[in-house]
Formats: C-alpha cells, structure tokens, sequence
C-alpha cells in the first residue's frame, strides 16, 4: 500500500499538487476497500474514522481532484448515485463491470474487451478514443445458482407431492 501511495504522491506532484493528510486518508481508505464502489459518502464515513476533523467537502473536492487526475474513476451503475473506483495503475481505460439486478453486486472485469470495437470507431468515424466504460446489467452468478437450486427443490417437492397422491 506504502508504494501505491508514494507513486499517488509523485502523480499529485506532477500536476502541482500535494498529499496532504486530508487527501491521504482519503487514498488510505480508497485503497483499503478497493474491491468496493464507494460513493462520496461512503468514503467520507470511513475516513471520519481515521481524520475525525475532515468534512465532507473536503471528501468531495478531493475526490473530484483524483478523479480529475485519473486516478479514480467517478462511476455510476444506474442507482443515481455516483461512486469511485481506484484505476488500476498503468492501466490505459477503465475497466469494465458486470452490475446483477437482482441482488445489485458489481463484479469488475480487468481486461480489455474494446480494443477492436476502438479501432472501428476510429477508423470509420475518425473519432479518437481516449477512454470508454462498459457495464453489463443482468442476473450475476450467484443469483443464477440460487434459481436454478430453488427450481430443483420445487421439481422435488413437485415430485414428492405426486407421489404421494398415488
């Protein structure tokens, strides 16, 4: 973590800005929950924990600032609510992110599935891609495992019946 926080460091610097406490504590629980998409609130809750003086704006301002600098991204999965997600470091777009409707989890998908799809749409309507977002909404995983075990139950249960009216 000390190292993701230096090369944060050496970015803000780059652009003329500071690390400063307030920002820092910020980062610390961006990175701690890293597999988490938490909104400006969220982040501010967990940060009070650590800087008990920080306000909420200040959440905010840096927030935008990091997203600003690129090295969060503002995300918004359709609920109204914007939340942030780290980029990968050294990674070129954004990644991408599979949202179930049933249950609201996000999974996120690491690799690029859009190189070929910017290539069209640079060659066909001379548009350069700087960045792209994809988000998949459908039923996850889990929730699919979760159907498909209470329809075998009810097929038994089902069965169980019939064979009982015999």
């Amino acid at each position: 973590m000390e190292g993701r926080i230096n090369r944060i460091k050496k970015q803000l610097h780059g652009q003329k800005y500071k690390l400063t406490p307030q920002r820092e504590a910020t980062v610390r629980v961006l990175l701690e929950n890293e597999q988490d998409h938490l909104s400006a609130e969220d982040v501010y809750l967990l940060v009070k924990e650590k800087a008990p003086e920080i306000g909420l704006a200040t959440v905010y301002r840096t927030l935008e600032l990091l997203t600003e600098l690129k090295i969060v991204d503002k995300i918004n999965f359709g609920d109204g609510v914007a939340r942030y997600d780290l980029r990968r470091e050294g990674a070129s777009h954004f990644h991408h992110h599979l949202v179930c409707v049933e249950c609201g989890s996000v999974d996120e998908i690491q690799e690029d599935l859009l190189s070929e799809v910017e290539k069209v749409v640079e060659r066909k309507w001379h548009f350069k891609v700087k960045d792209h977002r994809l988000t998949f909404h459908g039923i996850c995983h889990r929730c699919l495992e979760k159907h498909e075990e209470e329809s075998r139950l009810n097929k038994e249960k089902s069965y169980l019946q019939e064979t009982e009216k015999v």
